[in-house]
């Protein structure tokens, strides 16, 4: 990737003229099936793009209580946007179209009316959960026959279709709109694209460029999402093979709760069974044996495994834990 971006054609893409910017959307736009795609610098504002271009002032998004546009993207659809989120709880991060069809606003002038329905595969909080293609062809169903917009938070849908063994063309047909990115499991140092139809992908660039996200010669960040988008799918078997294998030496150590069954993709969150011992106190201890986690809530932590993760990283990790375990409960 470093080699592609030092030799990267560039040019002015606020312009439209930057030759490797364009040919990563083309690119996109081709293994999505889709009209069209804009190159955005994080999954954040590719959310938010949408949104805006799909809803306006006053009206509702529905999407699921742990879902990353609710809970990690500082209300930007309301600060921004002047939209509600419309929460749905799940058990695990999967909705349906029979809790979907519950939540839709009546058409009453007194309500706030339902505009977009946004789903997030893979779900990040729920520990990289899946959504089975049928179950978003019914919601993508249901929704439009309402007159709903449908987007998918995609940040990391590549895994999910690695999951399902079936290609992201055919696992987001249904959307109208997708964000996913080109960093996380597909390893590119930055940078998020969304596709859609040609009009839409043309609302979000004027949305992008009031949010500050139009750039200049933006190519050398393109060279490197043309290889993460190229050569990062192929890889991420590894990626679920190692958490699943990260999740059983995890199971093994007394205090933390965690299935490996449970675990689909990438994404690895355990709870810590023992008195007194929060999330803080657990990852300072394993931070200082050279081993990073992020804080789910007061018991629980979540763990994922990426291009710079070995096996033996993993076996790594795994040992800290257990002897961060064996401290704490002497």
């Amino acid at each position: 990737m470093r080699e592609a971006m030092s030799t990267a054609e560039v040019g002015d893409d606020v312009f439209l003229e930057d030759p490797s910017v364009n040919r990563l959307q083309e690119r996109a736009a081709e293994l999505f099936g889709r009209e069209a795609a804009l190159l955005v610098p994080s999954g954040t504002m590719g959310n938010l793009v949408s949104i805006l271009s799909a809803t306006r002032p006053g009206q509702e998004v529905i999407c699921e209580g742990r879902g990353h546009i609710y809970n990690y993207e500082m209300a930007s659809m309301a600060a921004v946007g002047g939209v509600l989120p419309r929460v749905i709880e799940t058990e695990d991060g999967i909705l349906s179209w029979e809790q979907i069809e519950g939540a839709i606003r009546p058409s009453e002038y007194y309500r706030a009316q339902t505009a977009m329905v946004s789903l997030e595969n893979t779900h990040n909080m729920a520990g990289g959960t899946v959504y089975p293609t049928e179950v978003v062809s019914e919601i993508c169903r249901g929704s439009h026959g309402r007159g709903l917009h449908v987007h998918l938070d995609g940040a990391r849908i590549f895994n999910a279709a690695v999951s399902l063994g079936e290609n992201v063309r055919t696992i987001t047909r249904d959307f109208d709109s997708v964000q996913f990115c080109l960093s996380k499991g597909l390893g590119a140092p930055v940078g998020s694209v969304v596709v859609g139809s040609r009009d839409f992908v043309e609302r979000c660039r004027r949305y992008r460029k009031m949010l500050g996200g139009g750039m200049r010669q933006a190519g050398v960040l393109a060279a490197a999402g043309l290889v993460a988008l190229e050569r990062g799918p192929g890889r991420l078997h590894v990626d679920h093979e190692n958490a699943r294998y990260l999740a059983e030496l995890l199971g093994e150590i007394p205090i933390l709760d965690i299935d490996p069954g449970e675990v689909p993709t990438n994404i690895v969150i355990f709870s810590i069974r023992a008195p007194g011992i929060s999330s803080d106190m657990f990852l300072e201890a394993l931070r200082k044996r050279g081993v990073l986690a992020v804080v789910v809530d007061p018991t629980r932590v979540r763990m994922v495994t990426h291009l710079d993760v070995s096996r033996e990283d993993v076996k790594l990790a795994a040992e800290a834990a257990r002897e961060v375990a064996k401290e704490m409960l002497q």
